[in-house]
């Protein structure tokens, strides 16, 4: 009876419009605001000359990296949203709380930058990206299930060593900002660059060019 109840509801929120492209418009928007917190902490020098902007280098790094890692949280987004039909409860919940660890992103990267990429900073840099790539491995294991067995993102996906790799890589990250946050720094530009590098898989299981 419960589960009957569940499906009606779920029906009701699409006919509402509870469809993927709200859901896909929603999260754009909130990773857009997101980059923008992060470039007003790019504050106008007082100075007139280069001089003047040095201070600024750190807050700079630290935005810079901060705006990669968003860009590629948004084309994978994009990308896996493409495979789903049917948006879902859990689906709903699971993107929400993605978007809950990217927004604490800007705030981590003010923190970072304003202190030199120091130990704490860097580690804590560290964490909000673990927690979001467990949140986004979460979302992409509640889509799978909403597609059943022959789910077209369990195709693309494979193995997906570069989705294994990065929590392993964030944890060496925040254990090494104890005695050396550049080692941390490091492994956070790594695994920028790993998905960085252009990954066609899901576009392949659609059947795009």
């Amino acid at each position: 009876m419960r589960h009957g109840y569940t499906i009606i509801v779920l029906r009701n929120l699409s006919e509402l419009g509870m469809g993927k492209n709200r859901l896909e418009d929603f999260s754009d928007g909130v990773i857009a605001i997101l980059i923008t917190i992060m470039v007003l902490e790019l504050k106008v020098p007082h100075g007139e000359n280069l001089a003047a902007l040095l201070p600024l280098i750190p807050v700079f790094l630290s935005y810079v990296l901060s705006f990669i890692y968003l860009g590629i949280y948004w084309n994978n987004h994009h990308h896996m949203l493409h495979t789903l039909h049917a948006v879902t409860g859990p689906v709903l919940w699971a993107n929400l709380h993605l978007l809950f660890w990217l927004s604490l992103i800007p705030f981590t990267t003010g923190w970072m930058g304003e202190n030199h990429f120091a130990a704490m900073p860097s580690a804590l840099y560290g964490v909000v990206l673990l927690m979001a790539a467990v949140a986004y491995w979460i979302l992409q294991q509640r889509i799978i299930a909403a597609q059943g067995p022959d789910s077209l993102l369990q195709k693309a996906v494979g193995r997906d060593w570069k989705g294994k790799a990065s929590p392993i890589l964030y944890l060496l990250a925040i254990v090494a900002a104890s005695w050396s946050p550049w080692i941390s720094q490091a492994l956070y530009v790594l695994v920028a660059l790993m998905w960085l590098v252009p990954d066609r898989r899901i576009e392949h299981v659609l059947g795009k060019p």
